[in-house]
């Protein structure tokens, strides 16, 4: 025999000795929106009395409070996401008349982290994202905002069957580039509404990996967010409930 031959049995005890394929439906999702306090500043103005100070900083922690909550609801609520992708720029490289090769000049990340969420019945998760583009282009002056205001992150993880994290990557300088539209029709009685959101971002790390740039204490990290599959979902949704 040239070798040996793969049999059934050899893929059973490779799929057993790997604990298993990944199923595309163990997932968790975690949008970390930027951080809206100065947005919430720039728009009540700068407080002339003390009255107004206080009544400032009440409403900023009402907001917050507000974005709390709806944050863990949107992460709880994404019920498809993609995981983004990583390309190697190359050029044609050739030496005389000999053949050419492709070598890499750079890589690049592109397209955009396409996603969607169930709604609840005050379309909250659409209004989050709504507000989340507001900082970054004003809907009354139509003018851009800075960069560093309104992005945010998303870490994007796979899961085991017993909800435990075995995979995952941070996307940085992400941002809801666009809101899909909603289609409504009386024959859909039963029907969950979604939104459709796709993301803009710069790049993305390996989380699970044991040594990132800029990243420290990963094992850690991974071992925290491992009480976030979704046999805390139920909980967590609990805790969370929207007024």
């Amino acid at each position: 025999m040239a070798g040996k031959q793969p049999t059934i049995q050899n893929f059973i005890a490779s799929m057993s000795q790997a604990k298993g394929f990944a199923r595309t439906s163990k997932y968790a999702v975690i949008i970390t929106p930027p951080n809206n306090l100065k947005g919430i500043l720039a728009k009540q103005g700068q407080p002339t009395t003390e009255d107004e100070a206080i009544i400032a900083l009440q409403n900023v922690g009402n907001e917050m409070r507000f974005d709390n909550n709806v944050t863990r609801q949107v992460n709880l609520h994404c019920n498809s996401v993609s995981m983004p992708g990583h390309d190697l720029q190359a050029q044609d490289i050739q030496h005389g008349s000999a053949p050419g090769r492709q070598m890499v000049t750079s890589h690049d990340y592109a397209g955009t982290i396409a996603a969607s969420f169930y709604l609840d019945s005050h379309l909250r998760e659409r209004n989050f994202f709504e507000r989340w583009q507001q900082m970054a282009v004003s809907t009354t002056t139509h003018k851009a905002n800075y960069y560093d205001d309104y992005i945010g992150t998303m870490e994007i993880f796979q899961l085991d069957g017993n909800g435990e994290i075995t995979y995952g990557i941070k996307a940085t300088e992400v941002y809801p580039t666009t809101l899909a539209g909603i289609e409504y029709a009386y024959a859909n009685t039963n029907t969950i509404a979604t939104q459709a959101v796709n993301f803009q971002y710069r790049q993305w790390y390996n989380l699970t990996a044991d040594t990132i740039a800029g990243y420290a204490g990963l094992r850690q990290f991974i071992k925290q967010e491992k009480t976030y599959g979704p046999t805390n979902f139920t909980n967590l949704a609990q805790q969370n409930e929207m007024p």
